[in-house]
């Protein structure tokens, strides 16, 4: 696997300290509650430890803002290192090096690798789809599909394994499915509607006929939206199409068959597995006493 680098910053993905702050101590709360009592039972109050982060299976890494965030959110003055850097393909290898309290790394423990390992595995499932459809001229788009409340965080790490943030939610992108093509009468009809009403956004809508795809392009849509076709299909609506329109596959695509929808010439190939299916990152921490 390549190992191109796709730096995203919490903070460039628009996602502000105070809101991972925000994030990491609700988790916390969740976990911790009102004490760890295996760590208070086992541990000296004023114990020190020496820890480390370890990926343990190929995949590109990012959260780390997140994880940082949870280990300083109960101990202030906790020290770390990053050895390695987002949005890169490693085999494995150090993640974060820190030492502090003993009890507070153990504490946020589990908070730091849930956020890391979700994270890193919507990264490498983009990856492992970006590497795929190399040299197609396609390129991977990530969904609404989304965990609640994380879709910024998640569509961060889509864009640090390589893909393309498709809209952030219903308000900054028209996408015309199809029950809001039995509402409105037809294709061309939601097609014409959406124009009057939001003129200056792009309309992508969804096409599941050679005779809807005649009807959206005769209402200028700029993007179709081929939704469970298979490759034949999604083929032959290239041929339709013929430039006219940019093409966007989407439905039942994995890591495993995205280079065969990416060869039939559309331009967006959506994956919703990249982050409603995308597998943890298998990570661990090992701690030593600090004597």
């Amino acid at each position: 696997m390549a190992s191109e680098h796709h730096p995203v910053s919490a903070d460039a993905a628009g996602i502000r300290e105070a809101q991972i702050e925000e994030l990491v101590r609700r988790a916390l709360a969740e976990d911790v509650g009102s004490g760890d009592v295996t760590s208070e039972s086992t541990v000296a109050p004023d114990a020190r430890a020496r820890g480390r982060i370890t990926q343990k299976e190929p995949g590109v890494i990012y959260g780390l803002d997140l994880a940082e965030a949870a280990f300083r959110v109960l101990d202030g003055v906790v020290e770390m290192n990053r050895p390695v850097g987002e949005g890169v393909w490693r085999d494995g290898g150090a993640v974060l090096e820190l030492e502090g309290s003993a009890r507070a790394l153990l504490a946020a423990e589990r908070t730091a690798l849930n956020f890391l390992a979700r994270l890193s595995g919507v990264a490498t499932m983009a990856a492992r789809c970006v590497q795929a459809v190399q040299g197609t001229g396609a390129r991977v788009l990530d969904t609404r599909k989304t965990t609640p409340g994380y879709r910024a965080l998640e569509k961060a790490a889509v864009a640090a394994g390589g893909g393309v943030n498709h809209r952030g939610g219903l308000y900054d992108g028209i996408l015309i499915k199809e029950n809001h093509v039995a509402l409105a009468g037809g294709v061309g009809e939601a097609v014409r509607r959406a124009r009057a009403h939001t003129p200056d956004l792009s309309i992508e809508v969804e096409c599941r006929t050679p005779r809807e795809i005649d009807q959206a392009l005769q209402a200028g849509a700029e993007r179709l939206l081929l939704d469970n076709m298979s490759p034949f299909e999604v083929r032959a609506a290239v041929h339709q199409v013929m430039g006219r329109a940019e093409l966007e596959a989407s439905g039942g695509i994995s890591p495993e068959n995205v280079r065969e929808y990416a060869r039939t010439g559309v331009q967006w190939i959506s994956v919703g597995a990249l982050t409603h299916s995308a597998p943890a990152l298998d990570l661990s921490l090992s701690l030593e006493p600090v004597p």
